[in-house]
């Protein structure tokens, strides 16, 4: 693609410069991109790229992957652990209703994309207008690619404390941005019970809730002298 919006000019957003994307990647010798294409610019992009790749055998072959670019994002699980609470969310989500889900109504870890901000200060300002409350210091727990073969996205992970006078509004989101957003303030256990009998299906809040049974802030812990499972 030579021109045209998003290339040479400004699509929707105001974006050019979207084919540039993968152009001039040379941190692995396997890979040579040859050319980007935009299939599609809406909100987000998607790209076909087209590489050569050499096999472990050492032959070439051109390869095309489409990549879906939404840009990063970061999660969070408030947890208070003096009432063994934690703040989780439920919305609606299309793409899940249409794949299965029974009503598409998803529990989950609040999270959001970045934009133009750095991960903690993004999930500090999804926290405020998603749940209403206020964090406290926030702890890294990890990041990820939810979906390597298809999306770009990279995910921060965050856990951070919250008390019942951090909660500063109701939350529910941006309603102008179409979120329609209620808080859940659940039991740890329960929300952990839910991980395992099929009410939260979502990647990225299983990962939070079961980090935090185990390395985090409602993990056991251990007495002077005792030793942790499997002798490590």
């Amino acid at each position: 693609m030579t021109s045209g919006p998003g290339v040479d000019i400004p699509d929707h957003r105001g974006r050019t410069g979207l084919h540039l994307a993968g152009r001039g990647l040379e941190r692995n010798p396997r890979v040579r991109i040859r050319d980007v294409e935009l299939t599609s610019q809406g909100w987000h992009v998607l790209r076909r790229t087209t590489f050569d790749y050499r096999r472990r055998d050492g032959r070439w072959e051109t390869q095309q992957r489409e990549t879906y670019d939404r840009g990063n994002g970061a999660v969070v699980l408030p947890y208070d652990t003096d009432r063994g609470r934690v703040l989780l969310t439920r919305q609606f989500r299309y793409p899940a209703y249409v794949n299965g889900h029974p009503d598409g109504m998803l529990v989950e870890a609040a999270a959001g994309l970045l934009d133009a901000d750095d991960p903690a200060t993004a999930i500090r300002r999804e926290s405020a207008e998603e749940l209403g409350v206020r964090l406290g210091p926030l702890t890294h727990v990890l990041d990820a690619y939810m979906s390597p073969g298809s999306v770009t996205e990279r995910l921060y992970f965050f856990a951070a404390p919250y008390t019942p006078a951090d909660r500063l509004a109701a939350g529910g989101g941006v309603e102008e941005e179409g979120e329609d957003i209620e808080v859940l303030e659940l039991p740890f256990t329960d929300a952990l019970a839910m991980t395992t009998d099929g009410r939260i299906t979502d990647g990225k809040t299983l990962l939070l809730l079961h980090w935090a049974a185990l390395h985090g802030p409602f993990a056991p812990r251990l007495a002077p002298g005792d030793r942790p499972p499997h002798g490590g």
